[in-house]
């Protein structure tokens, strides 16, 4: 029998059959918002770099963290809908101008790091969406605890290295950020599914977890790339 005769259902492979109907077309509009603030975040990030504006890192994140305050005061309903998708595109827009700083000292080390890192995060999220999504229900809500535990000792730590001033530490924790943002990737995609098995619909709000996760994993990656670069070229020298 030869192997490379069988057909593979892909209809088969995108059927979540532990996830109710409603659910699954809630998951469509959150993804959907998803996409929206990935394309208004790339704007923003780009305005940042063209404009240079200094002060765009520290009025950036006052700004989106003034929109997200708004965004959680705005009750979810179809009247406020439209309020509400404006006041997510505003907090996406800012968020990608705060990346903005980074994104020009990547730029300055090698410009390559930005598509590599883009790519490197997209794959990562992608992997533990789908395996949160065709777990099963619940299997992954156990992490939360594990994963605010070690936000809290990474905290810890860089308040610590403050004083220190440990390359190796500051390594440390970009690494071990970078895995505990894998872990809220599954635990995030799973609590989306089980409030909105409960009745929760505000897609817009479970938008932010998956963009801020997202948002995170990205910057990490980007850092830990750009020391790397940095290292090699001082290895050259």
């Amino acid at each position: 029998m030869n192997i490379f005769d069988r057909k593979i259902n892909f209809d088969a492979l995108l059927k979540f059959s532990h996830i109710t109907p409603s659910t699954q077309q809630h998951l469509k509009k959150v993804y959907a918002s998803f996409a929206l603030c990935m394309f208004v975040a790339a704007a923003g990030a780009y305005v940042h770099v063209v404009t240079h504006f200094i002060q765009a890192g520290l009025l950036s994140a006052l700004g989106s963290l003034g929109l997200m305050i708004w965004l959680m005061a705005t009750p979810h309903s179809h009247e406020t809908e439209q309020k509400r998708l404006g006041l997510l595109a505003g907090f996406a827009f800012l968020t990608g101008v705060g990346l903005g700083p980074a994104l020009e000292l990547c730029i300055a080390i090698n410009p390559s790091i930005l598509p590599t890192a883009f790519m490197g995060t997209a794959m990562i999220f992608t992997c533990f969406s789908l395996s949160a999504l065709y777990a099963r229900r619940r299997s992954y809500l156990f992490l939360g605890g594990i994963l605010m535990s070690a936000m809290s000792l990474m905290f810890l730590s860089s308040l610590g290295n403050l004083f220190f001033g440990s390359i190796w530490l500051f390594q440390a924790n970009l690494y071990m950020g970078l895995l505990v943002m894998c872990g809220f990737v599954l635990f995030d995609t799973q609590l989306i599914i089980e409030k909105a098995e409960n009745g929760d619909k505000d897609y817009i709000w479970h938008c932010i977890d998956l963009f801020l996760d997202f948002v995170t994993l990205f910057r990490k990656l980007m850092l830990i790339l750009a020391l790397n670069e940095k290292d090699k070229k001082k290895e050259k020298k």
